[in-house]
């Protein structure tokens, strides 16, 4: 098995040549984008491309505890996982002022200058805080971005406010505002998250309560995405095509077309739809399911006139949790898929071992099965003294 370290396409651990700045102050000037952000032909968006449009799965009997209509999109759920591993629900309970304040804040912070953007910056190894481009982490084929991740943690019973202490501690008290409507805006996708697992399961066959007891107390992930505008955004790709590692992603978009799906073997554009969450499965939830319901391979384009902007949230389990399928999706051998594995080893293995792409989940398998037989092997000789 070969693991791409992260620094660069060659697999070396460590960068050989000076970070790139990405600063979009800058880089408008320019007349071309820097070499580091061209992608290789077989990679480079298409502009035309075939729309997919999802079923619009209405969540609204969740509210009423309307049995048939949680039924219906239970069903209409499974239907969207097996056929290409993303759905979009509406209807769903969160307050629209919410939504919008959480937009507002996050373009507040990406108006930020530079130096004080990165003052939140991302450390090597780390998940969370601010990258222009990941350019610390890798050197060839860069997102055309910035972003800002940090952590979300639900714990029962207890009122959480580690986002407002982020944001008062790294940036000061004037950035509140933005701690508090992202903790809000955090709270509301847990627990519209925690639903929609539940429908999950339903889909599945598998009680609710399955799926839901391992996320009541979760350690998810925020992230905030800035894709500015691209002098050739003929060459460049927002995100590159990949599968989320984590759980499911609840994602919320402005109005500016980015989002990209693979799908029956080509790629389909994603209208956006501010009245709805992209949901999208991720390979966590594959192990979970135990292969049944496949991860969504996707990526972000950018264009040459407007900027995009979008609220991503990672539903993850505490980082101590074993991922496990329930024995209900088990055959008859009680054969797993997937090795079972702690939620923190996979998070290290994408930030210290691997680019996340299409292929995280099974190389992440190999990578645990390898080390255990290394394990194994030193216990063995350790026995043998």
């Amino acid at each position: 098995m070969t693991i791409i370290l992260p620094m660069s396409q060659s697999n070396n651990k460590h960068e050989t040549s000076p970070a790139l700045i990405f600063d979009t102050a800058v880089l408008q000037n320019a007349t071309t984008i820097p070499s580091q952000f061209v992608w290789p032909e077989h990679e480079k968006p298409s502009s035309d491309l075939p729309e997919l449009r999802p079923t619009y799965i209405d969540l609204s009997g969740l509210h009423t505890g309307d049995h048939d209509a949680i039924v219906e999109a239970s069903r209409l759920i499974g239907e969207e996982c097996l056929k290409h591993g993303f759905f979009l629900v509406g209807d769903h309970g969160v307050e629209p002022e919410v939504i919008a304040e959480a937009h507002r804040c996050m373009d507040h912070f990406f108006r930020q200058p530079l130096d004080r953007k990165q003052r939140l910056e991302r450390k090597p190894g780390e998940h969370c805080g601010y990258s222009s481009s990941f350019t610390k982490r890798f050197s060839s084929k860069l997102p055309w971005k910035e972003t800002l991740s940090f952590e979300y943690k639900e714990s029962k019973g207890r009122y959480s406010d580690n986002i407002e202490e982020y944001f008062r501690g790294t940036l000061g008290g004037e950035f509140s505002r933005l701690g508090k409507a992202f903790q809000e805006y955090c709270g509301a996708m847990s627990k519209l998250a925690l639903r929609i697992m539940g429908l999950l399961a339903l889909s599945l066959g598998v009680k609710p309560e399955n799926f839901v007891d391992i996320y009541e107390e979760n350690e998810s992930i925020m992230r905030l995405n800035y894709y500015p505008p691209c002098k050739e955004p003929d060459q460049a790709l927002g995100t590159g095509p990949h599968c989320d590692p984590t759980t499911i992603t609840l994602l919320h978009s402005d109005n500016v077309p980015g989002l990209q799906v693979f799908h029956n073997d080509q790629w389909w554009s994603v209208a956006p739809n501010s009245d709805a969450f992209v949901v999208i499965i991720g390979d966590t939830f594959t192990a979970l399911s135990n292969g049944r319901y496949k991860s969504c391979l996707h990526r972000a384009v950018v264009n040459r006139q407007n900027p995009r902007k979008s609220l991503a949230f990672f539903l993850c389990p505490k980082k101590d949790k074993v991922v496990a399928p329930p024995s209900e999706l088990l055959d008859s051998d009680q054969r797993r898929l997937y090795p079972d594995f702690r939620w923190q080893n996979f998070l290290d293995f994408t930030q210290n071992h691997y680019r996340a792409d299409m292929n995280t989940l099974e190389a992440f398998s190999e990578w645990i099965i390898e080390e255990s037989k290394k394990k194994q092997c030193k216990n063995n000789d350790m026995s043998t003294l």
